[in-house]
């Protein structure tokens, strides 16, 4: 198969800067309403990443997200969500970018260009074969996610990818491929925009899917969430008083001493 970038093909529109703002935010909300289509089509392999993944976390596995510029910073923005959303342990998923942690701020010359440097990122977290690796690339192309993928799949890790070209280099290597297909972004090549709304859609999708597989959510409430501000300690309250019909007060003290929603509501004995 012939690979074609559609992430770097020319914008269906042309000459922006003498738009009106109205068209503008009309024509890139028009294509914007393309990309959960585009999600949908890749539901299968999302399906099957996402068993893959409950399946080596109840074995005592971690989730790992790779990825250079825009997909790096996605997947540590989405690995950082884990733990106040489900109150799971900071390492248990872990996103990793090309150049370090002063990249998720600004770019770092060259740094995606080194096919070495993700295995080491990798490494220094004690990587085994109970965990998952997920590539983040929208082009398919970026050399650290292809060369750390490559290198997982040499030392027996499962390997997965989520890029948004098809045939991509990265999807061969990945073990599990998902392509969100979003075809040429409104800024030619800005793949920040639909290719990072895609993404940012199918990582929702394969933390929240995995953490509801592992109980960390009952009926459909996040009753494992960190209680790290007021407006967090108040939802907590809330459900208590939902799930065990307590006033205020009670639900309150319940909170504070037994320190989440779950070990409230099963430690209440009216």
């Amino acid at each position: 198969m012939n690979f074609t970038k559609t992430t770097e093909q020319a914008s269906k529109y042309d000459h922006l800067e003498k738009m009106a703002v109205s068209e503008l935010l009309s024509n890139i909300n028009n294509e914007d309403k393309t990309v959960p289509f585009a999600v949908e089509k890749a539901l299968p392999q999302i399906e099957k990443l996402v068993e893959k993944v409950v399946a080596k976390m109840k074995q005592g596995g971690r989730l790992f997200y790779i990825g250079a510029g825009t997909s790096g910073r996605l997947g540590i923005l989405d690995a950082s969500e884990c733990p106040p959303t489900f109150g799971v342990p900071f390492d248990m998923v872990i996103g990793l970018i090309a150049g370090r942690d002063v990249a998720i701020r600004r770019a770092v010359e060259n740094a995606e260009d080194d096919t070495e440097q993700a295995w080491h990122d990798l490494n220094e977290c004690m990587i085994t074969e109970k965990d998952v690796v997920v590539g983040i690339a929208a082009s398919g192309t970026t050399p650290y996610v292809i060369g750390g993928l490559e290198k997982c799949n040499e030392n027996n890790i499962t390997t997965a990818c989520i890029t948004c070209n098809e045939g991509s280099p990265l999807a061969k290597v990945a073990k599990f491929p998902i392509e969100v297909v979003v075809g040429p972004e409104f800024v030619t090549g800005s793949s920040r925009m639909k290719a990072g709304t895609a993404q940012k859609l199918v990582l929702n999708m394969i933390s929240t899917a995995t953490m509801i597989q592992l109980g960390k959510v009952k009926g459909n409430k996040m009753v494992d969430m960190q209680l790290s501000n007021d407006k967090l300690v108040d939802r907590g309250i809330k459900m208590i008083i939902d799930e065990i019909d307590v006033d205020y007060k009670l639900a309150s003290i319940l909170l504070k001493k037994y320190g989440s929603v779950r070990s409230a509501v099963e430690n209440y004995k009216p």
